[in-house]
């Protein structure tokens, strides 16, 4: 058959570059046009095509020595540009951080390169991953390849717009966010793509900037439950750079996807049912629970009961972190820097002029939270609080394998609404935070269409490190969705030959 070589997933352009069909430099050149013909989208912050190519060569050569070094050997991917990647340009979607190129590698991005990917560029991403929008972006805000009712441009949500916006349009098979509250999971389902935050720990955080340290975890954003699978086996294992990297075996997650649910115990937590969640999407929750039983496994009612404490524990913990991370930007070793009558004028000048609004917001709330007479009621009890929620999913996992909820409380919505309420934008997350609170593995999987014929995505938690057993619901969710919609965006890519 013919189709386009952006339309292939990371499994089928990895068969085809296996069977010789098709050569890394022809996906990396399909791929770059595109990404050409989606300038419009705002998706890059720093566009890296002939490193690309530079890299596809290097692919192709490997494969005629016999040396292919596995699934993603040639393939187009996206990275956040959160990562610190050597010799290139890396911003955490700041003006403090515009031109910083650092001189060494994260270890998500190298273990990438090792597994042979092929970067096309560095995506935009709200402020220091701060907001769930893509709108906090010094770089200016990141268009949804989806469109509203009326034809409006809609928010590919946030932090990780950028990356699920790129694979969203089709200008890269993969691409490789961070997940603090939902960053990766929220715009995945407002793209219509698959989003996955592995267990805290399964990744490294070494090389990526930092917003909320016992928070960020990194993660791959695809357009299918088997290429996230794997995405995460190219992108994981342990690091003895990072105290926070879990020190366990990486398994073969993509082996895991054909085992069925069948079995398998689906818990439906009722505090999940809040106002604020609109209609279609519980009517779309009801109707995961309907397609799980129906692939063999049994949904069952269970009960978090500290889940309405979760935004606000979120939203005290990850401030007092970031606070604390980003005390480093002070114009003296890299960065911006605005001159000042004094030391401490210049300190001020250069944060003032370097962080967006948003970020100074967080900033000030974290300095706040942890000063002297206010961390005891506010940074101490928030922690209190979180290692509650984290045992209310012990407890749920001790009769449940995997749990059923939404992904986000209602669909994508317009450039530069919600803007003039942070408490309505933080909302956002209400479904993703406890999950990271708890540092559990978490997949959003797209499951159909609103009203307005917009995307809406179903989330999947498991226990910690039991990442097999979360691809082996989502990937049943998958088929039983059969979501194939696309956004009506098309930058126009080539097509492959016969196959």
């Amino acid at each position: 058959m013919t189709a386009r070589l952006t339309d292939l997933t990371i499994a089928e352009a990895g068969a085809l570059l296996d069977g010789g069909e098709v050569s890394a430099v022809e996906l990396a050149r399909a791929h770059i046009k595109a990404a050409e013909g989606a300038r419009r989208l705002n998706i890059f912050i720093t566009e890296t095509f002939d490193h690309a190519l530079g890299q596809a060569k290097a692919s192709d050569a490997r494969r005629a020595r016999g040396e292919a070094a596995g699934p993603m050997d040639g393939v187009p991917i996206a990275v956040k540009d959160l990562f610190c990647t050597e010799g290139i340009q890396t911003t955490a979607g700041s003006r403090i951080l515009e031109g910083f190129t650092p001189t060494y590698e994260s270890t998500v991005t190298a273990n990438l390169k090792r597994a042979g990917a092929v970067m096309v560029g560095k995506t935009n991403l709200d402020e220091f991953a701060m907001g769930s929008s893509n709108m906090t972006s010094y770089f200016g805000p990141v268009k949804n390849p989806w469109r509203g009712p009326d034809g409006q441009d809609l928010v590919p949500g946030g932090s990780s717009g950028g990356s699920a916006a790129a694979v969203a349009a089709h200008v890269c098979a993969g691409a490789i966010g961070t997940d603090t509250g939902g960053s990766i999971r929220q715009p995945a389902s407002f793209c219509g793509i698959v989003g996955m935050k592995p267990t805290y720990g399964r990744c490294s955080r070494w090389g990526i900037v930092a917003f909320a340290s016992s928070l960020d975890q990194a993660g791959p954003l695809t357009r299918t439950v088997e290429d996230a699978a794997l995405m995460l086996g190219a992108m994981a294992g342990h690091d003895p750079g990072d105290s926070t990297s879990a020190p366990v075996e990486v398994p073969d997650f993509a082996a895991a996807l054909g085992s069925g649910v069948k079995g398998l115990k689906v818990g439906i937590p009722e505090e999940y049912r809040t106002e604020g969640l609109a209609g279609e999407i519980g009517e779309l929750w009801k109707a995961g629970e309907t397609w799980l039983t129906g692939a063999g496994a049994e949904c069952v009612s269970i009960s978090l009961p500290h889940t309405k404490y979760a935004l606000p524990t979120y939203y005290i913990v990850a401030p007092a972190e970031a606070s604390s991370n980003l005390a480093r930007y002070d114009g003296v070793r890299y960065g911006l820097r605005v001159e000042g009558a004094s030391l401490d004028e210049m300190y001020a000048e250069t944060r003032g002029q370097g962080f967006g609004a948003e970020v100074r917001r967080r900033v000030l709330i974290g300095t706040y939270v942890l000063s002297a007479g206010y961390y005891d009621a506010y940074y101490l009890k928030a922690q209190q609080v979180r290692a509650l929620i984290a045992r209310d999913f012990r407890e749920a996992f001790e009769t449940v394998d995997v749990i059923l909820t939404p992904t986000a409380p209602f669909e994508a919505f317009a450039i530069g609404d919600k803007m003039d309420d942070p408490i309505a934008m933080y909302l956002n997350d209400v479904y993703a935070v406890p999950a990271s609170l708890a540092g559990l593995p978490a997949i959003s999987v797209p499951a159909g269409l609103g009203p307005g014929g917009l995307p809406l995505g179903l989330q999947l938690i498991t226990r910690p490190f039991d990442e097999e057993t979360l691809f082996r619901a989502a990937a049943a969710l998958e088929a039983a969705a059969g979501f194939d919609a696309r956004p009506p965006f098309d930058a126009g890519a080539e097509v492959t030959s016969s196959s």
